[in-house]
């Protein structure tokens, strides 16, 4: 065993390659890890999370730009308003793919500095939209499509941070860098109004530009890539991953929380402008995202204390509660409840995000392992770093499934209200699929099941 040393840190090349690359890294040993591996590792957390922070604000800019469109002269159906906050969904989910095997081909380093770039083109069509007021309802939508982009840096961020930390303290940090981008939807929505109100809707391009130059540098400056697993995934690989039945089931877990969070941030001020008329949307539509935001973190510590599938069933359970909640506030007409229900929603999905992402490093590595005795060290290490690229694939696989559920969510609000003209059959709807997750996550992690003689469930085994 080797200890990463400060030198090992430092850009050094490794043949052939360009960049801060760090050719020897074990976080699940030890003393490697107390060492300055946890170091390394918080360092490179703390400028992924920057970048995807932007990401999500120019992901979600279009939530809070249709507000203002008839202040432009744009004047759109709701039909219409939901598609152009729809679209960056759609595109965002897609490119959760690629960008999922991005730091295998590139280097985490690398590829956050490209993927920080990107951003740089929906800003400035974005700014020649709004300068130029009257463009046909399709080039609007193209535009909107563009900002798909930072929609694509999640996954690239959470595959690459797997691999920095130990699988059993992946919860926290995992949760982190999620909460760091999830809260740039709360500060978009939030902090453009007033620039808004100051400088007009093309602000909301502009002030994204230089920020996305800032974080590109600092990942230039201050970020590694990890030579050991740069190693580009064959198209057998990605196949066979994506057909693992655990990287189906937690997909559509992870619909049900992701899904639920990114669709409900796209959707809240359409939700409480149609239900609510006399509401100020946007003084409230920033709340829902920052409660799940900074739930996520929480959701991520409590599965590393208590496991994630028992989490992740309970928050189910409540997620079920507080749609119903929300259906009795729209029949009574009541917007305190109204809220209330909706941001304990948003909480629970940040909580299931959290936990979530820390079962599926947890299950590919019980899967992998499982069988191996003490005195097979060398299988059980090789395992483990398959167990690892593996969970980092299903990652970005699992959270572009998610983030296509906010686009099925977003159209069954866009259905409910054009044809009921109301949110009442969706609602009910959401109820249901919540209790399906509820019932997926029992009998795929909690219900025992016979191996070997011995009656255990995956939760017992710290799934």
């Amino acid at each position: 065993m080797t200890l990463l040393t400060d030198e090992t840190a430092r850009p050094r090349g490794a043949a052939g390659r360009r960049g801060r690359w760090i050719d020897h890294w074990e976080p699940d040993d030890d003393l490697f890890w107390a060492g300055t591996g946890r170091r390394v590792a918080a360092r490179n957390l703390a400028f992924s999370i920057l970048t995807e922070h932007l990401g999500f604000c120019v992901w979600l800019l279009w939530s809070i730009a249709v507000l203002h469109l008839a202040d432009n002269g744009t004047v759109l159906s709701v039909g219409q308003v939901l598609w152009l906050t729809t679209l960056p969904n759609l595109v965002g989910a897609g490119l959760r793919i690629p960008y999922t095997f991005a730091p295998a081909r590139f280097g985490g380093r690398n590829w956050t500095i490209a993927s920080a770039l990107l951003l740089l083109i929906p800003c400035a069509l974005f700014v020649y939209a709004i300068e130029n007021p009257g463009l046909p309802f399709w080039a609007l939508l193209l535009v909107a499509a563009a900002t798909g982009l930072g929609g694509g840096n999640f996954a690239s961020s959470m595959s690459n941070i797997t691999h920095f930390y130990p699988t059993d303290k992946q919860g926290l940090p995992l949760g982190l860098n999620a909460a760091g981008g999830n809260v740039g939807v709360s500060v978009t929505q939030l902090t453009m109004p007033p620039l808004i109100a100051a400088f007009g809707l093309v602000a909301l391009g502009w002030v994204w530009m230089p920020l996305a130059l800032v974080a590109a540098a600092c990942a230039y400056l201050f970020m590694n890539n990890l030579s050991g697993v740069s190693q580009p995934y064959t198209l057998r690989e990605m196949g066979r991953i994506s057909r693992r039945p655990h990287t189906i089931v937690m997909s559509v877990l992870y619909i049900g929380t992701f899904g639920s969070f990114i669709g409900y941030s796209f959707s809240f001020g359409v939700l409480i402008k149609t239900q609510f008329a006399g509401v100020q949307a946007s003084h409230y539509i920033w709340l829902g995202a920052l409660v799940g935001s900074a739930a996520r973190p929480l959701g991520g510590l409590l599965a590393d204390r208590l496991g994630g599938t028992v989490v992740t069933f309970w928050n189910f359970l409540g997620m079920s509660f507080g749609v119903v909640a929300i259906w009795a506030a729209v029949t009574t007409k009541s917007w305190p409840l109204f809220l209330g229900a909706f941001l304990w929603v948003f909480a629970t999905t940040g909580v299931g995000n959290g936990s979530t992402f820390k079962m599926i490093p947890a299950i590919f590595k019980t899967r992998m392992t499982a069988g191996l005795g003490s005195a097979e060290e060398e299988a059980a290490r090789r395992a483990v770093l398959t167990a690892r690229r593996e969970a980092s694939a299903a990652i970005g696989l699992i959270s572009a499934v998610g983030a296509f559920g906010g686009v099925l969510i977003q159209q069954t609000f866009r259905i409910s209200l054009e044809r009921t003209d109301g949110i009442g059959a969706a609602l009910i709807g959401l109820a249901a699929f919540y209790g399906v997750c509820v019932v997926l996550t029992w009998a795929g992690y909690m219900r025992k099941v016979t191996v070997g003689g011995v009656r255990k469930s995956l939760a017992e085994a710290g799934v």
